[in-house]
């Protein structure tokens, strides 16, 4: 049984493709990138993946909408289950192609399982590894707690839905062991790394700081506002999908930012 993973190339999704291979399932990754060619807004290249899979992992690229056509075609072609991988503040942030995207799949699919994932705890060497670097982390949260999860937990549990039944039907959220705060997460790498980072939650440090990156001030503006309802809805309690899918503790953000450290995914240099 072939797999096919559209999106398998970045922090998740290159995560299930690894796992999936592991566990001895032959697997197609789909990108613009891999041969044959798959491309979102080109139609005439969805036909070649879809080819002879039954099972297909989804991870739409950031504010990217999932075609109307798309499933029809992806069913067409023998498609029975697929996994859409969306994000656990999606209703909070007006996540509106994620949105759109999951209610496609419930529709349609015969066979579905959506996962979604709160902060990965990766996002401290993607999105937020030069801010640490620079020793100051702004996001607009305050001291609301969250759920932060390793990248690696996400993948598992994805796997799972794509090779087993007992996710079928399911819309499960995904978060670590235990909440904390950005700013918890912030001492706890600069002990990591033995260099300070301050962590301010609040609206005017964030705009201070998009704007001196450059981003406009309506995207800025907007993503304030979806902070600001995800600050409002107060700390996350762990949902214990992990400990529930894959019978073990997920991996805590300790254990994660030890590693990183390690790795030195915050040296100045690296």
């Amino acid at each position: 049984m072939s797999i096919l993973v559209i999106g398998g190339t970045g922090t998740v999704g290159g995560r299930v493709t690894a796992q999936l291979r592991q566990a001895g399932h032959d697997v197609r990754v789909a990108s613009r990138h891999t041969g044959p060619r798959f491309d979102w807004t080109d139609p005439g290249t969805w036909a070649a993946a879809l080819n002879g899979v039954p099972t297909m992992f989804v991870l739409l690229p950031d504010q990217t909408e999932m075609p109307e056509a798309f499933l029809p075609e992806a069913l067409r072609a023998g498609v029975r289950r697929v996994v859409l991988h969306s994000d656990r503040g999606l209703d909070v942030m007006g996540l509106g192609h994620l949105q759109k995207a999951e209610a496609q799949v419930r529709d349609s699919a015969p066979e579905w399982t959506i996962v979604r994932p709160d902060w990965f705890q990766q996002d401290f060497e993607t999105f937020f590894r030069q801010p640490v670097i620079d020793g100051r982390l702004c996001v607009p949260v305050g001291d609301a707690r969250q759920g932060f999860i390793d990248a690696d937990d996400i993948a598992a549990v994805e796997v799972a839905a794509l090779t087993g039944d007992g996710l079928l039907g399911r819309l499960v959220e995904v978060t670590g062991p235990r909440a904390l705060s950005f700013g918890e997460v912030a001492a706890g790498i600069a002990a990591a790394i033995g260099r300070p980072v301050a962590f301010d939650g609040s609206p005017g440090a964030y705009r201070a700081a998009m704007r001196a990156d450059g981003l406009p001030d309506g995207i800025v503006e907007s993503l304030i506002e979806g902070y600001g309802r995800l600050r409002a809805r107060g700390d996350t309690e762990p949902t214990g999908v992990v400990e529930e899918v894959l019978g073990r503790p997920g991996r805590d953000i300790a254990g994660y930012i030890a590693d990183a450290a390690a790795r030195g995914v915050w040296s100045p240099a690296g």
